[in-house]
This record gives C-alpha cells, structure tokens and sequence, in this order.
C-alpha cells in the first residue's frame, strides 16, 4: 500500500483571526483537536505539520514537539513548495491535504475520501469544488508526484498560495472524482471551519455540547443531529463570508 499521509497548513498570522489555530476550543488549542481527530483515521500513515518559517510561528514548532508531530518549517508566502517538501520529509506517497482551520474535520469522511482514491484509477479525489459538505469537512487526496510536477512548472503566485488549486483549474489535464454529500449532510452553506471569531464561538459551542459524550470523535452525523435539536447555533456564524480564492 502506498504511504498516506496529511499534512497541516497552519501559521499564526491571519488577517481576520491571528493566532487561530492555537486558539483554545473548549480547554484544548485547536491544532490539538484537528490532530486527535486525524489520529482517528484508519487510513493515515502519519501526519507532518506545514508552518512557515517566520520567528511568528515558532510558537507552532513548539506546540508539534509538545504534541509528537513533525514539523516542517519553510517559506511563508509560497505554500506549495512548504507543503511539498513536508511531504518528502515524511516520505509520503499520497497526499491528504488538509487545513489548520478545519477544527471539526470528520475521520470517517477522510477515510472515505483515501478509500476512494484506493480503489479508482484517477488522480484527485476530492469534495471542495462542487461544493455539498459543510465548509471545514473538505476532501482533498492526491500523489505527490504529480504536486512535484505542479510545484517545479507553475509559478502562477494563486498557485502558489493555495496548494492544489492548479488540479481544479486544468480538469482536463486530471481525473478528478468529485465527492458529493447525502441529502442530510448536503448544506455548503454551514460553517465548521475556523477563520472569524464567530466561527471560534461556533465551533466552542459544538465541542461543550458534543465532547462530554463523544470526546473528539464526533462527525457530521453528531454535530447535524445537534443542529436540528439546537438550530440557533447555526446564527452565530451565519454571516462570516468565504474568500474568493482569485
């Protein structure tokens, strides 16, 4: 079996929320909750944090050693080559690409979204183009080679920024098998991922209502169910806005 591994895009600074990926959620930094819901994974074979270089985010390389996470620590604005070359650190195969905001990332869909690069011929699999998931529940799988070829040829600087953008721009370059929500879970407009305040109170709210039951292995199907007995927590974030990638 090939070696599949995620890696984590994190940095402290961040225009609208500095520091949000150390922030605390419910008494744990939320790096911390992400890597123990990853750990959960039946198909990961490790897991490589991918933080910048800058003095700012040392405070991350500390926190990966507290935690027992590798850490590798390269330029700040060309995140392309940082994550590629954590990835070869680590000595990955497969690439699971995930964000630091992605606080309430589910393991089961993860490993879905592995299985189903497994077993088909393609080359992405992924679920945050033909959006149906909840934002922050994003698939993202692929094979470093061909995250190698994007690196050393495309010096486009959105590409740079925004890792496997070139994949969903050139669909007739790739096989890319698009991920699609059950009817339950099929709300893109919900946010489960951390980049405004409000998010910070949301995803508090899930975690103090969610963790005395489950601890960090709840999913969508726990936090949807929640929302349906609780649905005014779904107003605390209601009007944080997504950024456009260009």
């Amino acid at each position: 079996m090939p070696r599949v591994v995620a890696s984590i895009e994190a940095r402290l600074g961040s225009s609208r929320f500095p520091g949000k990926v150390l922030a605390d959620v419910n008494g744990q930094p939320a790096l911390t909750r992400l890597v123990r819901r990853l750990t959960l994974c039946n198909t990961l074979d490790d897991i490589v944090l991918a933080t910048t270089d800058s003095p700012g985010d040392d405070a991350l390389e500390q926190w990966a050693k507290g935690e027992n996470v590798t850490c590798y620590r390269g330029s700040e604005d060309d995140v392309l080559r940082r994550v590629v070359a954590a990835h070869r650190l680590v000595r990955s195969e497969i690439v699971v690409e995930i964000t630091g905001d992605s606080v309430l990332q589910d393991p089961e869909i993860l490993d879905m979204g592995v299985a189903t690069f497994l077993a088909n011929r393609c080359d992405v699999v992924t679920n945050v183009k033909q959006l149906s998931f909840p934002m922050g529940i994003d698939i993202q799988v692929f094979p470093l080679r061909l995250l190698e070829h994007v690196e050393q040829a495309v010096y486009d600087p959105a590409v740079r920024e925004h890792v496997s953008l070139y994949f969903y721009e050139n669909p007739d370059q790739y096989e890319i098998i698009h991920l699609v929500a059950p009817p339950m879970w099929r709300h893109p407009e919900y946010r489960f991922q951390l980049d405004y305040h409000e998010d910070h109170q949301f995803i508090n709210e899930v975690y103090r209502r969610l963790e005395p039951q489950f601890g960090d292995a709840f999913g969508v199907v726990e936090i949807m169910e929640l929302l349906s007995r609780e649905p005014q927590l779904l107003e605390i974030n209601r009007n944080c806005e997504e950024r456009a990638v260009r």
